[in-house]
Parts: structure tokens; sequence; C-alpha cells
């Protein structure tokens, strides 16, 4: 339910493409996003993953949908007001509760980005693009380091492992 202005694209493999291409090189060979849609399944069911070294950082699935579906639902029980603006950034993105549909839109609202809008985006997604963005220097990434030691463990994770493969001292402790 990214609330980033609807993107279209014409394929996950071009979009893939782009963000490789853009990928910083001391991550080049590391990290992998993948994104698969089951289209003949009820609801074109799907799952996206960044993985690094071949393993799985962060995933994000359909069955996210369905929780951000069930909360809509108890609120709208509740007889409270419904924003789903204000879920997101409070509530399903902090926690990392997104779904494949969230990270695709993300990669394409991404793509369409400067990269400094992305490091301050509430969208947590494009922030994790940034970090690994070779546009993004060693520089920007010392001047983020306090900025990144409030960010959700999901999200951090991203930030740590670009200081580290730059050979940056982001103690792990401290952030």
């Amino acid at each position: 339910m990214i609330s980033e202005e609807k993107s279209k694209y014409k394929s996950w493999s071009g979009l893939k493409k782009q963000m490789n291409d853009v990928l910083c090189e001391a991550l080049k060979d590391r990290i992998t996003y993948h994104y698969t849609s089951y289209h003949r399944v009820h609801n074109s069911y799907g799952r996206a993953t960044v993985n690094c070294d071949g393993r799985e950082l962060v995933a994000f699935s359909w069955a996210e949908q369905y929780a951000q579906e069930r909360d809509v639902d108890a609120l709208y029980r509740a007889g409270k007001e419904i924003s789903y603006q204000r879920l997101e950034t409070e509530q399903w993105m902090p926690e990392g509760k997104l779904c494949e549909a969230d990270f695709i839109q993300s990669v394409a609202v991404y793509l369409k980005t400067d990269v400094a809008t992305a490091l301050r985006s509430d969208n947590y997604l494009l922030r994790l693009f940034a970090y690994l963005d070779r546009r993004v220097g060693k520089r920007t990434l010392e001047k983020l380091k306090e900025e990144a030691s409030s960010l959700p463990v999901w999200v951090k994770q991203f930030y740590l492992l670009r200081c580290e493969a730059e050979g940056l001292e982001a103690e792990r402790k401290h952030i």
C-alpha cells in the first residue's frame, strides 16, 4: 500500500537491471533482488526479497497484504478513522509489514527519484535502495550515521552492510 505516486513498469527484469546498474561497486556481486508473481494463482500471489551473499535479508510477501487488510478492517469495525498513509508510516513501514506489491512499486518509484530525496523518504524501502546505491558516497554515509541509529533493524542492516563493504566504522553496538 505504498503511498508514493503510482508508477508503471514494463517488466521485473528491466527494473532489476536498472537496480543492479545503480548498485555500489563494493556490493555488486553480493546483493541480489528477487521478485516473483504467481499469475495463475488467485490474486496473483507473489514474493520479493533482497539477498546478500545468498542469504535473505528481508522478504515481502502477499501474506503481508492480508495483514494490512486485517489492520484496516479492525479499525473500520472499531469505528475508528482509517488513514492508509498513517498506518503505512506509523505501523507497516517501521515493522516491515510490506507485501511484494509494495516492493515492486517502491523499486519503480526509486528509479525515478533522486537519491538525496530517497535518503530522506518516509518510505524505508527507498532508503534501503539508496543505502546500496553507488551515487551515495562514503562522506554521505558518515553523515547518516546518527540518523541510521534510529531506523528499524530491518532497514538499519542495509546501512551497516554498506558501511562495512566500504570499510567505514559503523559499529553495530553504537547503531
